[in-house]
């Protein structure tokens, strides 16, 4: 999976088609992907102690990465992500731009 944690994404495909947002959190073994404001559930969540509040609480739900495409920096487009090799270490670039992303 070439999606990391903190890269902008674009949602292309599913109910929240257009919805951009930035990944909170990577699942590789289920190959999904939480972003934080797409694909919001409601979760009725029940108090615990006296200083959690209970209620209805809005929970952002996993979805699968072949349906988001990461935002390019440079060119504000959505792109596929290629790689390139600089003083031995593996970067990951934008196969439109060029830029490091």
């Amino acid at each position: 999976m070439k999606l990391r944690k903190g890269d902008h994404v674009r949602v292309i495909s599913g109910k929240d088609l257009g919805k951009e947002g930035e990944i909170s959190r990577v699942i590789p073994e289920r190959d999904r992907v939480i972003v934080d404001g797409v694909n919001v559930a409601k979760r009725h969540q029940r108090s615990t102690k006296a200083t959690m509040q209970g209620g209805i609480i809005d929970k952002d739900m996993p979805i699968h990465h072949s349906n988001v495409a990461i935002v390019c920096t440079g060119c504000d487009k959505t792109t596929r992500v290629g790689y390139k090799t600089e003083d031995g270490s593996k970067v990951r670039v934008c196969r439109k731009c060029g830029k490091e992303l």
